[in-house]
């Protein structure tokens, strides 16, 4: 299959590592990082060892393949959407952080939609270089049109044919909303308290994160999604336990003075809740925090606060 990662950052580059050992693969990131997958190729080293040589790109316009995966931050679906539009796919998979991704992609993009969610652990240590830091699953879902599964099996086929934990699933809705409730929980929390995920054991922290699931359990089933306040919890509780060494994405954005996907995770919570009168306080507090980080650190976009 030919597929093209659009987003090679941290999980961009290790799927699209493992990808291309079967299919034939284009990375399309950022220098300096995508200059040395050119020149070098890809390193991933941590839970195993591999090099690989994808092919590696910084302009994916007017771009072709079977598949193209998206994996860029939640801030950036918009700007990739549009390089994506000028080219010719068959279909598009989002393996974004945060809700509201998959409905960018799908009014910009003539192509089926697939969901996914995807809890490997990864970080870009260097250009050229990923650190693949956990084991995890990819699970995957049809968004548009929003029936059948045979697109998201196919898909699930390829990545596991490289190796890749993937499967697919008829109730991605409900997955993406409990993502949403474990990061919503995880990554405020440790950006502003600059702790690891495992510091979400402690008694405190663990209870404010737990409170911030909860709440995002509830705006899930006021939109129709049935998701019980404790399958969130006991989420939470397994993320912070297998990833306790990891430090989550968002204290790695403020930890390098970078914008969040704040506005994809507790703000979306918080505008969602707005909708059906349903509190919130707790989200809401987390996204005012990291959005007055973020202004303080001139890293916000106009509008942001």
């Amino acid at each position: 299959m030919e597929i093209l990662v659009f987003g090679a950052g941290s999980l961009g580059s290790l799927v699209g590592g493992f990808l291309s050992r079967t299919h034939e693969v284009t990375l399309v990131g950022r220098d300096p990082h995508i200059a040395t997958v050119r020149a070098d190729g890809l390193r991933i080293t941590g839970v195993e060892t591999l090099d690989v040589d994808p092919s590696a790109t910084t302009d994916a316009t007017g771009a072709s393949a079977d598949l193209a995966v998206v994996t860029v931050k939640a801030y950036d679906t918009a700007a990739a959407a549009r390089v994506l539009a000028t080219g010719d796919y068959d279909a598009i998979c989002s393996l974004q952080n945060g809700m509201g991704n998959e409905d960018v992609l799908a009014e910009a993009v003539d192509a089926p939609v697939v969901a996914g969610t995807a809890t490997c652990g990864a970080e870009l240590v260097d250009p050229g270089h990923v650190e693949w830091t956990g084991r995890g699953t990819i699970m995957l879902g049809v968004w548009r049109p929003a029936e059948g599964t045979t697109l998201a099996e196919r898909i699930a086929t390829a990545f596991r044919a490289a190796s890749l934990d993937a499967a697919a699933t008829t109730d991605v809705r409900r997955r993406l909303w409990e993502k949403l409730a474990v990061n919503a929980a995880i990554n405020p929390v440790t950006a502003l308290a600059r702790v690891e995920n495992g510091a979400l054991r402690s008694e405190g922290l663990a209870d404010l994160a737990q409170m911030a699931a909860a709440e995002t359990a509830a705006v899930a089933r006021s939109n129709g999604v049935d998701l019980p306040t404790e399958a969130v919890r006991e989420a939470v509780d397994a993320v912070v336990r297998e990833t306790a060494r990891n430090r989550s994405s968002m204290h790695r954005d403020v930890a390098r003075e970078r914008r969040t996907e704040i506005d994809a995770i507790n703000g979306y919570v918080v505008d969602r809740a707005a909708a059906t009168d349903t509190p919130v306080p707790v989200n809401r507090t987390l996204a005012t925090l990291i959005r007055g980080w973020e202004a303080g650190a001139g890293v916000s976009t106009p509008g942001d606060e």
